[in-house]
């Protein structure tokens, strides 16, 4: 879990820079273009819309679901822009987890004026 808390640490740190540099009340698709042209500056591989597949008793669907972003293989990221963070926003980002079979994700909610309380760390017990 050491690798996914330093990959953690940078997208935090690249997210908090974007959002002091924009602040809140853009679009959702905006800070995921700033969030991916900060990892690129730092030389951190990452994904953009990646599609999950999911199975349920012999049915596979291919593209269930998709990951905002997939940071360096390790760390999925979601972001948001809503109001305040719902468990329902956790439970996505942990079935996120659970099929793809990763231990780390981050809930990340631009619509906040301090982004700090705008950030939740999940981990899949696996």
């Amino acid at each position: 879990m050491v690798e996914e808390n330093e990959i953690s640490a940078k997208i935090i740190g690249s997210s908090i820079d974007v959002h002091r540099s924009l602040g809140p009340g853009l679009l959702e698709s905006v800070y995921q273009k700033c969030l991916a042209r900060e990892l690129e500056l730092q030389g951190v591989l990452y994904q953009e819309e990646v599609p999950l597949l999911a199975e349920y008793k012999g049915l596979t669907f291919e593209a269930a679901c998709r990951m905002d972003m997939l940071v360096a293989g390790k760390v999925i990221v979601e972001l948001k822009t809503v109001e305040s963070i719902l468990p329902v926003h956790e439970a996505q980002l942990l079935s996120y987890l659970r099929l793809s079979k990763l231990k780390l994700g981050l809930l990340v909610n631009f619509n906040v004026p301090v982004l700090r309380n705008g950030i939740r760390r999940i981990v899949n017990e696996l």
